[in-house]
């Protein structure tokens, strides 16, 4: 019973861990330039419109900054800061195998 008692706070400590690094995992910013509409939909005031929206402006010209996301209809200067630490820009990869 002693060495069950030793162990338990153990386990307990390997799980909150192992949580923390999914939860940290999840949280890594997304390139809106590769996103797909089910990740932009899921950014804090987009949605699945204003997801469709930011696809249709990147197929047009890709984004060079975050910035570029006040272009999007119904995206502000309030929203993008609400968005900026979940985004990212990078060019769209273009290699095929």
């Amino acid at each position: 019973m002693t060495k069950l008692k030793q162990i338990i706070p153990l386990v307990l400590l390997v799980i909150t861990l192992c949580s923390g690094a999914a939860l940290a995992a999840d949280q890594s910013p997304i390139n809106i330039n590769q996103a797909s509409v089910e990740e932009l939909a899921e950014l804090p005031h987009v949605g699945p419109k204003r997801a469709q929206l930011i696809i249709a402006h990147r197929k047009k010209s890709p984004f060079r900054s975050v910035e570029e996301l006040t272009e999007i209809k119904g995206i502000g200067d309030k929203t993008l800061e609400k968005i900026k630490p979940h985004v990212r820009v990078a060019p769209a990869t273009t290699a095929k195998r």
